[in-house]
């Protein structure tokens, strides 16, 4: 499974994608953006969330830049089987791609 995927690769297979917003609660509250479509899962409680995860669909997440928040979620999700990756570069990279921000 791959881990990362670029933002201009997602923009070309956005819909069939189901997203998550993995930012920590202090990045989103001072955040006025996000990614349309994506729903907010607090990555301190990914016990609790993981095994509603659909499987039978890949999975995007962003944190801020990509960093060890959405690695760490990736490591857990794959260890649970999932196919899920994150964006290069979290929501900074995804936004300097050109890609598409929501007022939240």
């Amino acid at each position: 499974m791959e881990r990362t995927i670029k933002p201009e690769a997602l923009k070309a297979t956005l819909a069939d994608k189901h997203l998550i917003d993995v930012r920590r609660k202090a990045d989103l509250d001072s955040s006025s953006e996000a990614l349309p479509g994506a729903t907010w899962h607090d990555p301190e409680k990914l016990a609790e969330w993981a095994a509603h995860l659909p499987r039978d669909r890949h999975i995007v997440l962003y944190c801020v830049r990509g960093g060890s928040v959405s690695n760490g979620v990736v490591d857990a999700l794959h260890a649970e089987g999932l196919d899920a990756c994150f964006i290069e570069g979290g929501i900074e990279g995804w936004k300097a791609a050109g890609g598409e921000v929501k007022k939240k």
